[in-house]
């Protein structure tokens, strides 16, 4: 990206890997949400580079002494891996305090532009360069391409999030959003007993929420207001509101509205906003009166990725998982993919970098 909403396709030589690190070829690369804040000017960093951090790859070289995954499974040239997107120091203040999502270099490498060697430190591209740093497993056999692509980050981020906010049996869940990371959370309450509520105004999306299992769906367009929303939400819970609600919606609004959405002594997980200077009113004492547990979650610890293929393996055919990409695009259509993902016509679009 040379700047927000703009695109530029550039080459570079492959380079060979260090000791420890891994060049890879990627295979399929996801739209995320992230990438649309950075698309449209509103990431809080990020104003030009590389785009794309949900993918899978095939490894192509090993660098000398890296012959295995992080779970010391044994990594082979042609071996299908995912990885994540950011590295973990171990030498930070975050990192020595057990605080690893949040490590102060996680972006040391995934900031660097594509002219400063060794070049390939995005999604969208048709190579990749994991540092010894970052946190690479295997691909189980059992999981398509499709399926693996969306485990980081999307998947990995909701399981984390809700163990951080502690979702229990025969709690009710409301999530705002239906995208990437909504329908992931409902699949992850669903699987923990929960009893799940999803609000959205794209009417397909909700149609995905409920294939992921969703028990109730919150159409936006039908209730146009907040008020109207939290009394479906009231209605639906027997006048107490939601135990736990998640935001991934991604819109400062939602916050707010969030706040009202939940019962007394309910807790709130946000995940979703992150531009920076998007405000809205927020009464702390009606906060403080009901008693809530706000929870903001940043990234993932990286342990959470094989969390996430685990989980997949176990439930792909509960959830329809292979069927959450629901728009793919060459790689040559990068542009069309990020600007479709941006008018919410398509709820995760899928990059297939390198097609055989």
């Amino acid at each position: 990206m040379s700047e927000p909403g703009r695109l530029a396709y550039a080459e570079y030589p492959l380079p060979v890997p260090e000791a420890g690190a891994i060049l890879v070829e990627v295979l399929r690369a996801n739209v995320c949400g992230s990438e649309l804040h950075i698309w449209n000017g509103r990431h809080p960093v990020k104003k030009r580079g590389g785009l794309g951090h949900e993918m899978v790859a095939r490894v192509l070289e090993l660098g000398e002494g890296r012959a295995t995954d992080n779970r010391g499974e044994p990594l082979s040239v042609g071996d299908r891996v995912v990885y994540t997107y950011f590295q973990t120091c171990q030498r930070c203040t975050q990192c020595l305090g057990g605080q690893y999502n949040l490590c102060d270099n996680a972006y040391e490498h995934f900031g660097k532009q594509p002219e400063e060697a060794p070049h390939f430190h995005a999604g969208f591209a048709t190579h990749y360069y994991v540092h010894p740093l970052q946190h690479v497993y295997r691909v189980p056999e059992a999981l398509s391409d499709s399926v693996a692509a969306g485990a980081n980050c999307a998947l990995s981020q909701v399981i984390y999030g809700i163990d951080q906010i502690d979702v229990r049996y025969g709690e009710t869940v409301l999530v705002q959003g239906a995208g990437g990371l909504g329908l992931g959370a409902v699949a992850v309450a669903k699987a923990r007993g929960a009893r799940v509520i999803v609000a959205d105004g794209v009417p397909a999306r909700l149609d995905q929420a409920k294939a992921f299992g969703a028990d109730h769906v919150l159409d936006m367009n039908d209730h146009a207001s907040t008020a109207a929303r939290v009394d479906v939400v009231q209605q639906l819970t027997g006048g107490r509101g939601a135990d736990v609600a998640i935001e991934v919606a991604g819109v400062p609004a939602a916050f707010a509205e969030g706040l009202e959405l939940l019962r007394r002594g309910g807790r709130y997980l946000v995940m979703g906003n992150l531009s920076p200077g998007a405000t809205v009113p927020v009464d702390p004492g009606y906060v403080t009166r009901k008693a809530l547990t706000v929870r903001h979650v940043d990234r993932y610890e990286a342990r959470y990725l094989w969390q996430a293929l685990t989980f997949l393996v176990e439930h792909v055919d509960n959830y329809p998982f292979e069927d959450l990409g629901d728009a793919e695009f060459a790689f040559d259509d990068v542009e069309e993919a990020l600007d479709k993902s941006l008018r919410r016509e398509v709820t995760r679009a899928v990059i297939r970098m390198n097609d055989k």
